[in-house]
């Protein structure tokens, strides 16, 4: 696959524009990442250059190699040659995603998907639960893989917002179906927790529609995270970043981070947890030495890809910035190919 990445950090939307486009004569696709400020002045101005891509972006906290803004940035990766490419909306997500399905199987049939060189990625803005689990039921029987991310930093009182084909959208999901006919295309979970000492727990009483675990075993969420972390029931979600919930789903493990107490001893979290969902309280691992696998993971699939884009949970930025890791780790996956990346609220994978 033949594709270019660029960025600017110029103040002008238009100079911004034509900065990170430069030497990009023609495109297949775009996808862009920008603050939020400026997203539909960038999807409007990318739409009336390349009118005959099929364009995609979102905003946020986002990074091109070793540089990272929220503020003050646009990076676009431009798909020139050697690739299949499909890209639409989704609208409707809080209440009837699986009413524009008929969208994703029709690109699925346009790219002509085949397994390992297929791959969908994908921005939203709510109810990724439901979401996933819709587009899943397209892509699975394809073995096309998914990753994508759910808007996060939208100022206080402001919509989250996705842009396709020069316009944005709200409540919506933006994905493009990219199949690479010349190479190969994955999609790799780096997880840096793993199960602690403790026993496996049984959500045995959950409010889905606020995100809230009510109990544990039937007992009171925050009393049985407090007795096996040994963490006070006020100091748990200050803890999200040593021991969030893990979700078990077959051999995978899913997080599932907290953002809040009740008076009654429920804990609320930024993902659903189901009724019976089997839980694990989890312990933050190695993660230099993680990354450092990842690293070599995609150097064994591919030894000279052409672009890595990463989804970083914002919990996990965080934790970077305050470990002084975060140069680190762009560094290294910069090492590896032309590199972007965006801090996700929710972080989707298959």
């Amino acid at each position: 696959m033949k594709s270019q990445i660029h960025s600017s950090k110029r103040s002008d939307a238009t100079q911004a524009v034509s900065e990170a486009t430069s030497g990009i004569s023609r495109a297949k696709g775009i996808l862009f990442l920008s603050d939020y400020a400026r997203l539909s002045q960038f999807s409007k101005l990318l739409k009336a250059k390349y009118p005959d891509a099929q364009i995609i972006g979102t905003a946020g906290t986002v990074y091109h190699n070793t540089v990272i803004d929220d503020q003050n940035i646009l990076i676009v990766i431009a798909i020139i040659d050697e690739a299949e490419l499909s890209a639409n909306v989704i609208g409707n997500l809080s209440t009837d995603p699986l009413s524009d399905m008929y969208k994703l199987s029709e690109s699925v049939k346009v790219v002509s998907a085949k397994k390992n060189s297929t791959v969908c990625v994908e921005f939203c803005t709510v109810n990724e639960e439901v979401l996933v689990s819709s587009m899943n039921v397209i892509l699975a029987p394809a073995g096309i893989k998914l990753a994508g991310g759910t808007v996060f930093g939208a100022p206080e009182g402001k919509a989250s917002l996705v842009a396709y084909n020069g316009e944005v959208y709200e409540d919506a999901c933006v994905y493009m179906v990219i199949r690479n006919t010349t190479g190969k295309a994955c999609v790799i979970k780096e997880n840096i927790y793993d199960k602690a000492d403790g026993p496996a727990h049984v959500a045995t009483k959950v409010n889905a529609v606020n995100k809230e675990l009510i109990e544990l075993d039937h007992r009171p969420a925050a009393d049985v995270y407090s007795k096996e972390t040994g963490v006070s029931k006020s100091g748990i979600v200050d803890n999200v970043m040593q021991a969030p919930f893990g979700r078990i789903i077959d051999d995978e493990i899913y997080i599932s981070s907290m953002n809040g107490v009740t008076g009654y001893g429920s804990i609320t979290n930024y993902k659903r947890i189901n009724q019976n969902d089997a839980l694990y309280i989890l312990k933050l691992m190695d993660y230099r030495r993680i990354n450092e696998d990842t690293c070599r993971k995609i150097k064994s699939f591919s030894s000279k890809p052409s672009m890595v884009i990463a989804v970083n949970c914002i919990y996990r930025y965080l934790l970077f910035q305050q470990e002084g890791y975060l140069g680190e780790f762009l560094t290294n996956m910069s090492k590896l190919a032309p590199f972007l990346g965006y801090i996700g609220g929710g972080e989707q994978y298959n």
